[in-house]
């Protein structure tokens, strides 16, 4: 039996719950004991990226520590001579794909959980946390069976179907957070004024889940970009690989171009820092907002 959650009452918070004075605990904290940690981070992180900017940009064979004269050759030898640049095309469909179906499952899935009270709720969602326990390599040999099956093997399709499966348990749970902090009043107003379930979650709850959407979305997307071992056991074929198992084929046995893996790294690695960079806001919103029981 299913049955719909009533709202729960909304709390008040009292005056004397709220600090008292204007000062807070950490204004009393010198500078020096936030900044100097901040920094000593701060090197430690970004010390490896001009490391690998440094082979990336200097002429092959150079020892300096500056990347002068700069060049670019490393990065026209992996986009070209190593297919890298069908290797990023590849990476970006899995990705936007594996957004999309991820966003899109996810959302009804959150709402059921949000929205609906059933008799196997508590064991569903248990069943959602203890998923996460589940390392990807013990499911190499089950969907690669259901795979041959459906002959899908060396496609793109295996790896977003595997990608998406992966990333649904986390993502439903996100996303009936977001939903039980969207006020159940609202959907109730537009349900006097006319509107059917649908309606009233496209244009009532859907617009407010916009942080918690991008979160949940970014998250895949980045996880579908870096995965290695779906692609590696799912796709044969050299044209469809993606970028971490074209990075992996820049080693050898023998000897390690380190100037084109650093170049390999960087393409790797710029979209994902560009989409963070345009996306932090949201995603921030995103997660906290997730975070907090309604």
């Amino acid at each position: 039996m299913i049955t719909e959650i009533a709202p729960a009452p909304e709390r008040v918070v009292s005056g004397s719950a709220r600090p008292r004075g204007g000062r807070r605990a950490w204004d009393e904290v010198p500078r020096w004991q936030i900044y100097l940690p901040l920094s000593v981070y701060l090197l430690f992180t970004l010390l490896p990226f001009y490391w690998i900017l440094l082979f990336a940009l200097r002429p092959a064979g150079s020892t300096s520590l500056v990347p002068w004269p700069v060049t670019f050759e490393h990065f026209g030898k992996v986009w070209t001579d190593r297919s890298f640049g069908t290797y990023f095309a590849n990476s970006v469909y899995v990705g936007l794909a594996t957004l999309v179906l991820t966003t899109v499952v996810a959302l009804a899935g959150g709402y059921a959980l949000a929205r609906f009270d059933f008799r196997v709720k508590r064991g569903f969602m248990l069943a959602l946390l203890c998923s996460q326990f589940v390392p990807g390599a013990l499911l190499l040999v089950p969907l690669f069976q259901i795979f041959a099956g459906l002959s899908m093997i060396n496609s793109l399709g295996s790896v977003v179907i595997a990608e998406t499966v992966f990333q649904l348990p986390l993502s439903m749970i996100l996303i009936s957070g977001f939903i039980r902090n969207v006020p159940y009043s609202l959907e109730e107003a537009a349900w006097v004024d006319g509107c059917d379930r649908l309606t009233a979650f496209r244009i009532v709850v859907l617009p407010l889940l916009r942080p918690g959407l991008i979160a949940v979305g970014s998250f895949a997307f980045v996880h579908a970009w870096n995965h290695f071992l779906f692609a590696l056991m799912f796709l044969s074929d050299q044209g469809k690989q993606t970028i971490p198992v074209g990075l992996n084929t820049l080693l050898s046995a023998d000897s390690v171009d380190l100037g084109a893996l650093a170049a390999g790294g960087i393409i790797a690695a710029v979209p994902v820092v560009v989409v963070f960079a345009f996306i932090q806001k949201w995603l921030i919103t995103g997660f906290s907002a997730g975070a907090v029981k309604g």
